[in-house]
């Protein structure tokens, strides 16, 4: 398979963050709003903003590791090239970023490697577009090979090749430990020693120090957990706040809880919109029902679904007595917070 020059990649992906700064940027947006459920803020700061400074900032970084050369002196010059893997780099994205989308397969094209592909089957509209901006950016046709379909069908055949090199992947704890483990199986077959980078889940927190501003917390805690519907690993998740702070956080929760306005991302007024597919949807419910049943749980805020007309979730804050209840330790990727309140002093429970 041919690659292109390293140095020629550069003023490509300058091209495609100008595109996507210039020509591009309501489009993408929108495909972002619309088929991905993001309001239209979240989508300008991702499907945008995000990635214009992912394929800029990643061309400056490619100039800086260039740059990066060992001591030369009067009697010797030495000199590191860089070159490609020897074989081709399997891209797996997400749904919930359009930028993380693009930038997997550009930032190993940028750095001279052919890759393969794979978004989520929940992000094809915006993946149509980043392989717009590709096209007219410059990269050449068989650098940057987008496969849809079969999620274990495509990855199954990707790991039976031998000039499978490398991966980078965005998604689940579970499915990159799977991946993982199914490269060390077949490492034997490889031609090199593929190279795994992987991002993957996370189960984000809060603790408030008894000293802290209860608006400031509570504003965390609303934008940090329902911010597209709590669909990023970055999602505030679980809350640990003080005894003493308890009962005003309690209040002011609540009331900035049931301001939010929920519906389609065509009304810019909406704070939160759908959750991404049925999947997700029933899921969290059934989360929410069990949550109703526990002697050891009990919703303060939330607690609603609908997907009459699309699969919305009320925001929903769950507060407990129990550190290891199982939405404090489950990471739920959905509009869920847990709160644990306790007695703290000197900023440590006792």
């Amino acid at each position: 398979m041919g690659k292109p020059c390293l140095g020629a990649t550069q003023p490509i992906f300058l091209k495609a963050a100008e595109l996507i700064a210039g020509p591009y940027r309501a489009k993408i947006n929108a495909a972002t709003m619309i088929a991905q459920s993001k309001n239209i803020f979240q989508a300008e700061i991702d499907a945008s903003c995000e990635l214009i400074d992912f394929f800029r900032y990643n061309v400056e970084f490619m100039t800086q590791i260039y740059n990066d050369q060992p001591k030369s002196d009067s009697a010797v010059w030495n000199r590191l090239e860089y070159r490609p893997l020897e074989g081709f780099v399997y891209a797996i994205t997400p749904f919930n970023f359009t930028a993380i989308a693009a930038n997997l397969p550009a930032s190993a094209a940028m750095m001279g490697n052919v890759v393969i592909w794979k978004p989520s089957d929940s992000q094809v509209f915006s993946a149509k577009i980043i392989i717009d901006v590709f096209k007219e950016a410059g990269v050449p046709d068989g650098v940057i090979n987008v496969v849809f379909g079969d999620a274990q069908m495509i990855s199954d055949t990707v790991f039976a090749s031998r000039d499978f090199a490398g991966i980078h992947f965005t998604g689940s704890t579970h499915v990159f430990k799977d991946i993982w483990a199914k490269i060390g199986t077949n490492i034997h077959h490889y031609k090199t020693y593929p190279r795994i980078v992987g991002e993957t889940g996370g189960k984000d927190f809060i603790l408030a120090h008894p000293s802290a501003n209860v608006k400031q917390v509570v504003t965390g805690i609303v934008r940090g957990a329902f911010e597209f519907q709590g669909q990023k690993c970055s999602a505030a998740s679980r809350a640990y706040i003080p005894k003493s702070l308890w009962n005003d956080v309690k209040s002011q929760l609540i009331t900035d809880v049931k301001s939010i306005k929920m519906g389609s991302p065509e009304d810019f007024s909406n704070f939160v919109t759908a959750v991404i597919h049925e999947g997700s949807f029933d899921k969290l419910a059934s989360y929410i029902d069990q949550a109703k049943k526990d002697s050891d749980a009990e919703i303060i805020v939330g607690g609603n679904y609908d997907k009459s007309i699309g699969y919305f979730i009320e925001p929903t804050v769950i507060v407990t007595t129990n550190p290891k209840y199982t939405t404090m330790e489950t990471e739920l990727f959905e509009s869920i917070i847990t709160i644990l309140f306790m007695k703290m002093q000197n900023g440590m429970k006792h």
